[in-house]
């Protein structure tokens, strides 16, 4: 799920500044700290802003009849600034220096197309021709020939990574129609091209991409209004010398009726792209305005209307959009959280906090990664009719922030704590039901307890898990691994409730439930402590009253004598059923099975997985299912 949520404006824009896709602004770029961004507008200025205080902290200008061609980007090892100006001029200033025409000049032989500058890998610089240097590399001789490897196609796009502290260029090439990537790895001489897959009447407008696990995922803005994707592995055995992608898609931008016409577009999460555009309805005129999708669901998250029209640019660094609005630069905050079933449809109820709702994967955060995730969800847990100054809403966040950060702190205090000091500490955490983000903090004592168990196998809280998920409204994915654990522990009775209480299990999880309740047996179960609830509406319970033996009574009947007559008749009646067939599984073992069958499941993804099960365990789950059937009819 995602919202926008405040806005404000930066700085005015200047002439060449406006609406329209030749206005708007050559780049924005991180500056050296993470509240600053750099600004480098369509002419011959750039600037430094610190953008919680909406002012700027530098502005250097080329002099007059020179044009600055190439965005400035921050040199996060030096904290100097680059620049090429005049497509060929090399500039290098600090913070402290005021006139660029006195600051570090070196003139190139070849036009550069674009400076990355990476956190832990220096400068790269991106020449029009596709030739790729270090700026340490291109410093030691400015005059060095750069190779032209493109020809007659000309850069639309580029992008730079770390990956393996190794620096990686990606970049997007146009000709004749037809797209082409080049993916190069500068300290390896590694260069491999690849065309894009391309779709007849339409052409790619706008790319973005990102790297994990040695694995480059490309995604594409197409004019077809549709967003694709391709993969591109970094580890290449191949010789060919052009291998032809095949494109996935992964959105199409329409909704309603409505068609939205991207512009461009960034990525926020595995989940949440933004787009900027105009959405065009039938009859209607069309709006600019800035959305946000889920991926995972194919939903549009959130819009905001533009009614002043933008550049069709967008930016976006810590948690925040940046996009031209008029004459103006707009910031607007977002918050995404992470996608769920559950939350897709409205399933998760929090009675402590119905109007704020953050669910977290705390499987995916590290133990000090806790206290950043508490804060950073607590400051995006913002109105959207909000409209305070952003000072102000500066003092909101520094009042919340000192509850959420002890939480937090407190988890990470207790990694190695006794485990009575640790169970007794989440304890008290989980009886504060009034403070904010209370399901996300339940969600990350959940993950507390079930770390300790990965780290030490002997240790496995059973009852205290068994009590947060029935006492609970958990969902799969605020705790991914606590059915995977209890899996391992065969937790039987845990693995019960979740099936019944967990609205989002995923179709692999409820297999795996499925196969280990068969490949278990009645006698084991026996031994079992199980909710048998749902079998029990299947008995016919009408008492024989020859089976009755005087004994003590209070209030007409023995309690003691009731309860072994009810357990004698469910083991009996579940055994057979009304027609006389026999019941291929005991009672506890046909409630686990009924947790399975009354889970929320999708049958085209289960049916996948049901077809690994060994034949002898099909058979007894199709006869349980019949036997079901049969007695829910009659």
């Amino acid at each position: 799920m995602a919202a926008l949520c405040e806005s404000f404006t930066l700085c005015g824009l200047g002439p060449s500044g406006g609406v329209g896709l030749d206005g708007g602004l050559l780049a924005l770029e991180p500056g050296p700290d993470r509240d600053h961004v750099l600004l480098t507008d369509r002419g011959r200025t750039a600037t430094l802003f610190k953008v919680s205080d909406q002012k700027p902290l530098g502005c250097w200008s080329a002099k007059h009849g020179q044009i600055i061609t190439c965005p400035v980007v921050c040199n996060f090892e030096t904290r100097e600034y680059i620049a090429v100006h005049d497509d060929k001029v090399l500039r290098i200033w600090k913070n402290t220096d005021v006139n660029l025409d006195k600051v570090f000049k070196a003139t190139l032989s070849a036009d550069v197309y674009r400076i990355h500058s990476l956190p832990k890998g220096g400068p790269v610089v991106l020449f029009k021709g596709g030739g790729v240097r270090t700026l340490d590399v291109l410093l030691e001789a400015p005059q060095q020939e750069i190779e032209n490897i493109i020809s007659d196609e000309v850069i639309k796009w580029s992008e730079a990574f770390m990956e393996h502290q190794q620096p990686v260029l990606i970049f997007a090439t146009e000709k004749n129609g037809d797209s082409f990537v080049y993916v190069q790895k500068l300290k390896m001489n590694y260069l491999h091209k690849y065309k894009l897959e391309r779709q007849e009447l339409s052409k790619a407008l706008s790319f973005t991409a990102y790297i994990k696990n040695q694995i480059i995922t490309l995604l594409c803005l197409s004019s077809n209004d549709s967003v694709y994707k391709f993969l591109i592995p970094l580890q290449q055995n191949t010789e060919e010398e052009e291998q032809i992608l095949p494109r996935s898609l992964l959105l199409n931008l329409s909704v309603s009726g409505s068609v939205l016409k991207g512009t461009s577009f960034v990525v926020l999460d595995k989940d949440h792209i933004a787009v900027l555009g105009s959405l065009a309805t039938a009859g209607e005129e069309s709006k600019e305005c800035l959305t946000i999708w889920n991926t995972k669901f194919q939903t549009l998250q959130t819009s905001k209307e533009l009614p002043l029209g933008t550049s069709g640019q967008i930016w976006c660094y810590e948690k925040k959009f940046f996009f031209t609005h008029g004459k103006v630069l707009t910031v607007v905050m977002y918050k995404c959280e992470t996608s769920s079933l559950a939350a897709a449809v409205g399933k998760l109820k929090d009675s402590q906090a119905p109007d704020v709702s953050s669910f977290v994967d705390w499987n995916t955060l590290g133990d000090e990664e806790l206290v950043i995730s508490f804060q950073s969800q607590q400051s995006v847990a913002l109105k959207p009719e909000s409209r305070m100054t952003l000072r102000s809403k500066k003092n909101t966040v520094a009042k919340v922030q000192p509850d959420t950060l002890s939480v937090g702190q407190l988890l990470l205090n207790l990694k190695d704590a006794s485990t009575t000091v640790f169970e007794n500490e989440l304890r008290q955490v989980m009886s504060k039901g009034q403070m904010p983000d209370f399901q996300a903090t339940i969600g990350c004592v959940v993950t507390a307890l079930i770390n300790r168990c990965k780290t030490n196998p002997k240790y496995y809280p059973r009852n205290f898990l068994l009590q947060i998920v029935q006492n609970q409204d958990l969902s799969y994915s605020l705790c991914p691994d606590l059915m995977v654990v209890a899996l391992e522990k065969k937790d039987l009775h845990l693995l019960q409730i979740c099936l019944q209480r967990f609205p989002d299990i995923p179709e692999e999880i409820t297999y795996a439930c499925l196969k280990a309740f068969l490949s278990i047996s009645d006698a084991y179960l026996q031994r079992i402590d199980l909710n048998l609830e749902s079998v029990i509406c299947y008995v016919d319970i009408e008492f024989n009253d020859k089976e009755v033996k005087t004994e003590i009574v209070e209030n007409g009947f023995s309690t003691e004598l009731e309860q072994d007559i009810w357990e004698t008749k469910i083991t009996k009646k579940l055994h057979g059923t009304s027609d006389g067939e026999s019941c291929p599984v005991g009672p506890q073992k046909a409630a686990l099975l009924n947790a399975v069958l009354r889970s929320a499941y999708s049958e085209t993804f289960l049916l996948p997985h049901l077809k690994n099960l060994p034949a002898q365990q099909a058979v007894k789950e199709k006869s349980l299912t019949c036997a079901q059937h049969k007695v829910m009819l009659t």
